[in-house]
């Protein structure tokens, strides 16, 4: 892979690139097989929107560090119980050394990748509480059932992932979506020759 994806290069400044990331990663999720496109992008939407204005509380969680990422497909993942977010070590120094190959530094400063991750397993665990996950149904506004007036919103597989990847961007300062970043090192891992258009891998959470 080579510098050639980097900053400014082949990019329409007026078009929301991790947008459309987002959306293909809830094209690939397993129950949105043959959905609306439009209706993807409306839930990509509204995931991204709450992400970006998630202030989830500072609680502190352990960090434990791991190896073995790489052969697992993991960048870090959060556990609920005990509270524990593992932080994969191989697979972070692998991204950060991609992130110079690609070119991408002025997206991703050194140490970023790090700072993402825990960022990422952040939201994870904030939208574990019962209050936030039903705020965060009732914005993406899938709807399972209605009586009357009274609606039960339904679960959007893949929004989470969205969710956490936008508030990573956000509480990181960067300047493109983590789910870039994720996509490329799979494809690294994967040894194909570019980072993929129409096929997503997720590697985060």
């Amino acid at each position: 892979m080579s510098g050639d994806h980097g900053p400014g290069l082949g990019l329409d400044p007026g078009h929301d690139h991790d947008l459309d990331l987002a959306v293909r990663l809830l094209a690939g999720t397993p129950t949105h097989e043959g959905r609306d496109p439009l209706v993807l992008r409306r839930w990509a939407e509204a995931a991204e929107e709450f992400g970006r204005r998630m202030s989830p509380d500072p609680v502190p969680v352990r960090v434990v560090e791991r190896d073995g990422g790489l052969t697992a497909g993991l960048l870090a993942r959060y556990r609920s119980r005990p509270p524990v977010v593992e932080v994969y070590v191989d697979t972070v120094d692998r991204a950060e050394r991609l992130v110079a190959e690609l070119g991408w530094r002025s997206w991703f400063p050194a140490g970023s990748v790090l700072a993402a991750a825990l960022a990422h397993e952040r939201a994870h665990a904030w939208l574990h509480h019962a209050r936030v996950r039903a705020e965060f149904k009732r914005a993406l506004g899938h709807t399972a059932l209605r009586l009357g007036p009274r609606r039960l919103y339904a679960h959007v597989a893949g929004a989470d992932e969205l969710a956490a990847h936008a508030y990573a961007r956000a509480a990181c300062g960067l300047g493109r979506s983590p789910l870039l970043l994720t996509e490329a090192l799979a494809a690294a891992m994967s040894k194909k020759p570019e980072v993929p258009e129409s096929e997503t891998d997720r590697w985060v959470s």
